[in-house]
């Protein structure tokens, strides 16, 4: 809930608890001044805290986080994690948000400002809070997918790897639209416009990361896109245990998850192609098969975590 006017509300972005969860995590909870709001952030700390470490923004799906479907109930990227050096920060929250910033507060999501918290009040305090190397990279799945091409340039020069899996980085075109109003407006019951303004409009094109991957030529930023193809792969099984043996589940993965999938991998394609012809550095990983889960992001970010690890200096 967005609060009032008041003092409360002109305060600076801070730390308001410090939590520890085990050697491994800690929880922070960190106030937004843009949102006027707490947010509960997840560090994963590197396995050699005396030395500067890189920091790995890793980022949740179209939930945020909120509705379990996080990186830590969905994975085992914490054990992953546990023998490497670097800091892994993930917010919980913004569910249905494109993590940006939206134009208009909404009556079903409330304030979002999601690229000022992530690029301009996060990462100071968490390089003030831990011993980080200031060298940074962005990783996400799905709607957040889209979001960290975006991310990166709004802030160029910040991040020094982007990792988008099985996102649609379009988002002006129909189909890209389409796939915004199926997450924010069916799912997340919110206008749609109040993010970006009216669809086809000027706010929409600023924010489509294809039209502006211009930006990310000349700054440093390695990029990589991963998708399936939609067919049914290896993890699309009755006896995968995330089905928990319910045929609706399963349908549901197999239907409405490799037609998504199916529509990511034209839009990875085409963003690709496009990067590729601006000459922004590129690493591109389409897989033959899979749909639109989890099994399958755990699997990319493996893939991909070893090229990070480089780029970031880990």
């Amino acid at each position: 809930m967005i609060a009032g006017a008041g003092a409360a509300a002109a305060a600076p972005s801070h730390i308001v608890y410090n939590t520890k969860v085990d050697d491994q995590q800690v929880t922070l909870t960190v106030y937004s001044a843009s949102m006027d709001k707490n947010i509960p952030v997840t560090v994963l700390v590197p396995r050699n805290r005396n030395r500067p470490s890189p920091t790995l923004y890793l980022l949740n799906g179209a939930g945020g986080g909120e509705d379990g479907a996080q990186w830590d109930q969905r994975t085992k990227y914490k054990q992953y994690f546990a023998k490497e050096n670097v800091y892994v920060v993930t917010p919980i929250g913004g569910a249905f948000s494109y993590y940006t910033d939206w134009q208009k507060d909404d009556p079903q999501l409330g304030r979002n400002k999601w690229t000022t918290f992530l690029t301009k009040e996060l990462p100071p305090l968490i390089e003030s809070t831990f011993n980080t190397s200031k060298v940074r990279g962005i990783a996400g799945i799905s709607m957040a997918g889209t979001s960290v091409l975006g991310l990166a340039i709004a802030a160029p020069r910040l991040y020094r790897a982007v990792a988008g899996f099985s996102g649609c980085a379009r988002t002006s075109d129909p189909l890209g639209q389409e796939y915004i109003k199926t997450v924010i407006g069916l799912r997340g019951d919110a206008d749609v416009t109040n993010m970006w303004g009216p669809l086809d409009g000027p706010g929409w094109k600023a924010n489509d990361p294809y039209l502006n991957a211009g930006k990310l030529r000349g700054t440093g930023t390695k990029v990589y896109l991963t998708a399936g193809t939609g067919l049914p792969g290896p993890y699309d099984r009755f006896d995968n245990p995330r089905v928990e043996g319910s045929p609706l589940v399963f349908a549901d993965l197999i239907v409405q998850g490799g037609l998504i999938e199916a529509a990511v991998n034209k839009c990875t394609r085409e963003v690709a192609a496009r990067l590729r012809a601006l000459k922004v550095p590129l690493d591109l990983r389409l897989r033959p098969n899979g749909t639109h889960s989890w099994d399958y992001w755990e699997s990319d970010l493996k893939a991909t975590w070893p090229k990070l690890r480089v780029d970031l200096g880990a």
